[in-house]
């Protein structure tokens, strides 16, 4: 199972250098866990720098995998996480979904580098 986390995501829809690394998960739709969390992040920054329509088309894109919404359970163990190792709050329902369904987070995100099962790609400048 896999999660690509927004960053990822965000990097697949603008063809940044990293695409080709994220297209791997996402190609396997069957495999990818879509945390709710990051649907909400996508659209968000879809709509600010493009437009509702491109958004709309982004998430639907993300519906395709499996969407998990945030719930008891993915709340108080994403507050553990973000209380001891200093998370902000998505990423911290991003990792613990991950530990939850047994996933690999892909991400560009260096907040995930140091953590189990992250597979890590540094930003790079286009």
């Amino acid at each position: 199972m896999n999660i690509v986390d927004s960053s990822g995501w965000l990097e697949f829809f603008s063809d940044g250098p990293n695409a080709n690394e994220f297209s791997v998960p996402l190609s396997d739709t069957d495999s990818l866990i879509v945390p709710s969390i990051s649907i909400f992040e996508v659209f968000k920054v879809v709509l600010r720098e493009r437009d509702e329509d491109s958004a709309l088309v982004a998430v639907s894109l993300m519906n395709q995998g499996k969407v998990i919404d945030l719930n008891f359970e993915i709340s108080i163990q994403a507050a553990k996480f973000s209380h001891d190792f200093k998370l902000p709050m998505a990423d911290s329902i991003i990792l613990t979904t991950a530990y939850i369904y047994n996933a690999a987070v892909w991400t560009q995100d260096i907040d995930f580098k140091d953590f189990e099962n992250v597979k890590y790609f540094p930003k790079l400048k286009e």
